[in-house]
């Protein structure tokens, strides 16, 4: 029921409470025709002791006219009489025999008809039944019918009602999906025109702090590149062979940071979609390499040489982090690369992580011992698998940090 949608529940709702209604009026309907019977059964009972007790006493016309008005009856004339008589014996449906030793009553149906006829030596009378209809049955056919066409016309309001919804959803998932100008819109002020409303604002907000947020990495790494290549310059020129490696390495370090900021803004961009192309798996380990820029002897590559589908300038950089991390953080300055089933593995030998893989892919996040770098390598490794389809798993054995990454339905390794 938790996951069960709005509209759904709303269908279930008004299904069951349909049913339901249909249900008691079936009861209803069938609880009065037995109660009709009954009724009508006690009725000719009492026609037939009530005229049987009266013609004992011989009543005059006066009497019988009384009689006739008090059980709702009334004599045929002698022709209609033979004509019925004659309906009687070749459509005639009994429905009622009652009587004694001093005479007969039986009841007889003519289509809706009800027609007594009733004996006792002389007396040989055909009555018709005269009682006043009850609109009894009708007036519950109409309720229900009405009550029906009510349930149905509220369960059309509510599902129009709800409508809106939909709409909203496929707006918000336009956003979602990375399309920044999407807005949400709703024409009336009611609770879920607020909640539009409130959407739309945020939007409006995330657009503005975007906005803000790219103009001011931009403006940071235009302002910061000139100052490092005057400061690269000027380092060039000083004999202090110490003091120079020390100031080049702070530089290459500030370069460093500056394109992996710009990396990560052009990755983690909602609207950026990666390039799929056919490649060698090789093909891309040799760009990895190309990229590391250190030597091939810190690298062990054993993986089979197979064609896949992903982004190669994505996949390349991906797996150049995690060898860069591999050699950094390693006892030996060594990293192996295999491919193992449809994953690649990423091995180097060192201390287990201190804390779960979800920690080391947020921002800025790494050992507190660990001084060099800046935290964002794997970051940018977890968004460039997720554009492309993969996962990024992490496990420690034998005294070895392995890093895997899992083939999505993008690419495979295995």
């Amino acid at each position: 029921m938790r996951n069960l949608s709005v509209t759904t529940f709303i269908h279930i709702l008004f299904s069951v409470a349909i049913s339901i209604l249909i249900a008691t009026f079936l009861l209803f309907l069938s609880w009065d025709k037995d109660r009709h019977k009954i009724e009508e059964y006690k009725r000719y009972q009492l026609i037939s002791i009530t005229f049987l007790s009266k013609l004992q006493l011989n009543p005059g016309k006066e009497d019988l006219d009384a009689l006739y008005k008090d059980l709702h009856v009334k004599p045929l004339s002698q022709k209609k009489s033979i004509e019925v008589k004659k309906q009687i014996e070749t459509e005639g449906e009994t429905v009622f025999t009652g009587g004694s030793s001093i005479g007969q009553v039986r009841v007889f149906r003519i289509e809706d008809e009800h027609y007594i006829y009733v004996q006792r030596m002389q007396h040989n009378l055909l009555l018709e039944d005269a009682r006043p209809e009850n609109y009894y049955f009708e007036i519950a056919i109409a309720l229900g019918i009405f009550l029906i066409a009510v349930l149905l016309i509220l369960y059309l309001a509510v599902l129009r009602k709800l409508y809106p919804l939909k709409k909203l959803h496929k707006q918000i998932q336009r956003f979602a999906q990375g399309d920044m100008q999407a807005r949400i819109t709703y024409l009336y002020d009611d609770e879920i025109g607020k909640i539009a409303k409130s959407f739309d604002d945020a939007i409006v907000h995330i657009n503005a702090l975007s906005t803000s947020k790219n103009l001011f990495m931009r403006n940071l790494m235009h302002e910061l590149k000139t100052p490092i290549t005057k400061g690269r310059i000027i380092v060039e020129m000083m004999e202090d062979e110490a003091s120079k490696k020390i100031l080049v390495r702070a530089f290459e370090r500030m370069n460093e940071l500056i394109s992996e900021l710009a990396e990560i803004e052009r990755v983690t961009t909602q609207s950026f979609e990666p390039t799929f192309e056919y490649v060698m798996l090789d093909e891309v380990i040799r760009r990895s390499q190309e990229l590391l820029m250190m030597a091939k002897d810190n690298v062990t590559v054993d993986v089979k040489n197979i064609a896949l589908a992903t982004d190669v300038k994505l996949l390349s950089l991906a797996i150049k982090n995690l060898l860069d991390n591999g050699i950094k953080y390693s006892k030996d300055k060594h990293v192996t690369l295999k491919t193992v089933g449809d994953c690649l593995e990423i091995s180097s030998k060192g201390e287990k992580l201190q804390h779960p893989l979800s920690y080391y892919i947020e921002p800025f996040s790494q050992e507190e011992k660990r001084s060099s770098g800046f935290g964002l390598g794997l970051y940018i490794v977890h968004n460039i698998l997720e554009k492309l389809g993969c996962k990024l798993e992490y496990k420690y054995t034998d005294g070895y940090n392995t890093f895997v990454i899992r083939a999505g339905n993008a690419c495979r390794f295995g």
